[in-house]
């Protein structure tokens, strides 16, 4: 072979093997590493590791074994067999070559102090023909000690909450025997938790049934879900049966077996009885809401009607629960102009008067808040049909302000009837006097004339007072029987021909009856109030209607409640379509001097004695004058079925007599004045100007005196009272009564105490001697009876 081709293969093998010890020292240096390393590692570690060979020689030990176990590496090492070391054997070899490795192994020993270590050990089979076990211990010493102490802390944690726990708990086993009670159980059922103990569970509940469905309930194939809970009845210790509100559930150990169950239960007396309060409160509100003749429904805040009572219902027509409010109840495309929703919400209880669009009525609306549980608000509407109310309440503000207006017209006659009264005694001595004076002054002469203009305005002052006395119901006017229809074709008649053709004139008479009053004022009561009604209608024209009619007033009649008495009327209807009175001036009309014409186109006395002559005879006047629409004027008469029939005194010269009279006054004039005036009649004349001096006169000669003329108003002693007084010593002593009014007394009355005829102020010589000269005759003639002149 060439030289040169062996070397070079020689180099070739030289190279290699130089490669293969690199390679060899590369991977010595290798295992050294990892040898160094495992060293290391094994040294370190906190777990101890030590490794045996199949026979349980110990091979190797970690240092760390020290710790536990108080021996060097060495010392463990030639402790010989693992099972010297643990004091027994942590595993089973056989077992370890089948699995390769066991885990978890809980092994305890003491150290060479006596304390005991706990420790969790791996045994894992190495090497490839697995004549080797690894072994890594692990000492779990102050975990298990940890793990102890969490493990009592969470027994005390649950002891004290299922303790604490108000309802009943048990637990019990498979056979449903009880194992564990609280303390719950004593307040629930009367027993200590240590009496239930082994006890089934049966002996809880109120009967076998009840049991059997419990069981079925936690158990049965309709066994209700975990957490729910079912009602069912319990017997505590003392035998009470009560309702009790129960959960159940299956309990289940670390494998899923079923080891026994849980039960919770409550009692629930209180809350059924509650709840039955509740249910039937709410069958009585519903009853109430059902019965309630008001129309009410309940709307959510979204308008949706919740609920209507029948009333609602027959008011709708129909049962809208469902639908919007606004549409289905008031008959409207969107809110209630009047719905107060909002403040309804903030817990407001509101009011309203509203007009429903659905049938023109009016309603009181009253709304008010429901809670709801969800804590939303709903509303209740009640709506009060209150149209005939309203209607009512204007009649009885109308009839209200009549009454007022009656009071006050009565008020100003009683002043005016005073004041009538004491002008009365001023021109009976006026008239008086010029009288007196008439009789002695030369005919002819100028004295006669003044006296005469004298005499005339004190005619006409008396005029004037008797229009006062009229409009007090004071007048002394002589009455009949009348029949007013007959006067109001008369007025008609008359007024045609004084107001312009522009008026039309209609009229109703479909009454013949007849009351007692005196024609001519009833004549005067219609031409003013006619007149009146004429001149509103002027300008533009217009119609006048009068009718006449008989009605009734009993105890229903607005009437009756301002002062009218029961009794049958003729009612007289006095119509305009004028301009009609304004609001602020109609409560002033039957004032007296209250006008709205201009100067001398009137008084102001008309309405005003038409309102005294009326009332004077029991009778009312009432007006009625919307604005613009017109005026009417209302008047009530008494009818009567008593026909008077009065003497007339044809007579007409003035009668004189001799007979002995005793005048009293206290108005010093009037008795001067009365003294002369009869005196000149011829009779012979005793005054005195107190009460009490002439009864002290008349005690001492009764006999004294054939007629007493007496004035009505008198300090100490009235003149009814020296009447009565009078006739209490003679019986048979006439007397006349002198006044500005007949209506302080009846007639009953008067006559009762003597009184045989009325002097009516002012007095007039005339009439004087015609009264005294008919009650000396009647006297005479003992006829009896109460004459006013």
């Amino acid at each position: 072979m060439d030289q040169r081709l062996i070397n070079e293969d020689l180099e070739k093998q030289i190279t290699a093997l130089q490669l293969e010890n690199n390679e060899i020292r590369s991977a010595t240096r290798t295992i050294e590493a990892l040898e160094a390393f495992h060293r290391i590692a094994l040294e370190n570690i906190s777990d101890m590791v030590i490794i045996a060979d199949y026979n349980g020689k110990i091979i190797y030990a970690s240092p760390n074994t020290r710790v536990i176990f108080g021996l060097s590496q060495e010392q463990v090492c030639r402790q010989g067999a693992v099972q010297e070391l643990f004091g027994g054997d942590v595993c089973d070899f056989a077992e370890l070559k089948k699995a390769q490795e066991i885990s978890d192994i809980e092994w305890s020993i003491l150290d060479p102090a006596g304390q005991e270590h706990f420790l969790l050990i791996t045994a894992k089979l190495i090497f490839s023909n697995g004549d080797a076990v690894l072994f890594v211990v692990r000492d779990i010493t102050e975990r298990k000690e940890h793990a102890e102490k969490e493990l009592q802390q969470q027994k005390r944690l649950f002891e004290t909450m299922f303790n604490t726990i108000t309802d009943g708990v048990v637990i019990t086993n498979t056979q449903r025997e009880i194992q564990l009670a609280n303390k719950g159980m004593e307040s629930t059922f009367g027993y200590k938790p240590r009496e239930l103990v082994g006890k089934n569970a049966r002996l809880l509940y109120a009967g076998p049934d009840q049991f059997h469905e419990a069981g079925e309930m936690v158990f049965g194939e309709d066994a209700k879900k975990p957490g729910d809970i079912f009602v069912t009845y319990y017997r505590d210790k003392n035998g009470r049966e009560f309702p009790g509100e129960t959960f159940g559930a299956k309990l289940f150990d670390e494998n899923n077996q079923w080891i026994g169950n849980l039960g919770i239960s409550r009692d629930i007396t209180d809350r059924k009885r509650a709840e039955e309060a509740l249910r039937q409160s709410e069958e009585k509100y519903r009853s109430m809401m059902e019965a309630f003749t008001d129309p009410l429904y309940i709307c959510s805040p979204e308008f949706i009607v919740e609920y209507m009572n029948p009333a609602m219902i027959r008011r709708a027509g129909r049962d809208a629960t469902g639908e919007r409010c606004y549409s289905a109840l008031h008959g409207l495309d969107a809110r209630c102009d009047w719905c107060v929703f909002d403040k309804i919400a903030n817990g407001e209880r509101v009011e309203a008067n509203i007009k429903s669009p659905l049938d023109e009525r009016t309603y009181r609306i009253t709304q008010m808040p429901i809670e709801n549980q969800d804590g939303t608000i709903s509303k209740m509407t009640t709506m009060r049909d209150i149209t005939d109310y309203l209607q009512v309440v204007s009649e009885k503000e109308k009839v209200q302000s009549q009454l007022a207006q009656a009071q006050k017209m009565e008020s100003i006659g009683n002043l005016a009837g005073g004041i009538a009264h004491d002008f009365n005694n001023i021109l009976s001595s006026i008239i008086g006097f010029t009288e007196l004076a008439l009789d002695e002054v030369q005919s002819g002469t100028s004295m006669e004339d003044s006296l005469q203009e004298v005499y005339s305005a004190g005619k006409r002052a008396k005029d004037l007072v008797k229009q006062i006395l009229a409009f007090a119901r004071q007048s002394d006017e002589k009455t009949s029987p009348v029949q007013p229809g007959l006067i109001v074709k008369e007025v008609l008649k008359f007024i045609r021909s004084t107001i312009p053709t522009t008026i039309e004139i209609r009229q109703q008479i479909v009454s013949s009856a007849l009351i007692m009053a005196n024609a001519t004022q009833i004549h005067q009561v219609l031409m003013n109030i006619c007149t009146n009604a004429a001149h509103a209608m002027e300008e533009s024209g217009g119609v006048l209607e009068v009718s006449l009619k008989d009605v009734v007033v009993d105890e229903m009649d607005p009437l009756y409640k301002i002062g009218m008495k029961k009794r049958h009327y003729v009612r007289i209807k006095v119509s305009d379509t004028g301009i009609g009175i304004a609001p602020e001036i109609i409560g002033s009309i039957f004032d007296p001097y209250f006008t709205t014409k201009g100067p001398g186109e009137g008084s102001g006395m008309g309405l005003a004695m038409a309102h005294g002559i009326v009332e004077g005879y029991g009778g009312k006047i009432i007006v009625d004058s919307p604005p613009g629409a017109g005026t009417t004027f209302i008047i009530y008469l008494p009818v009567t079925m008593k026909r008077e029939h009065l003497r007339a005194y044809p007579p007409k010269q003035v009668p004189t007599g001799t007979e002995r009279i005793l005048f009293v006054d206290d108005d010093v004039y009037i008795t001067k004045m009365g003294r002369q005036l009869i005196e000149r009649l011829g009779y012979s004349v005793t005054t005195r100007t107190s009460s009490i001096e002439a009864l002290e006169l008349f005690r001492t000669k009764p006999d004294a005196f054939d007629l007493v003329i007496t004035d009505m108003t008198m300090p100490n002693l009235t003149g009814e009272k020296f009447a009565a007084e009078l006739m209490k010593l003679r019986r048979d002593i006439p007397i006349i009564l002198c006044t500005g009014f007949s209506k302080k007394i009846s007639d009953d009355t008067a006559l009762e105490i003597g009184i045989k005829a009325f002097a009516y102020k002012p007095m007039v010589k005339a009439d004087l001697a015609k009264t005294i000269r008919k009650v000396l005759d009647d006297a005479k003639a003992d006829s009896g009876g109460v004459q006013g002149f």
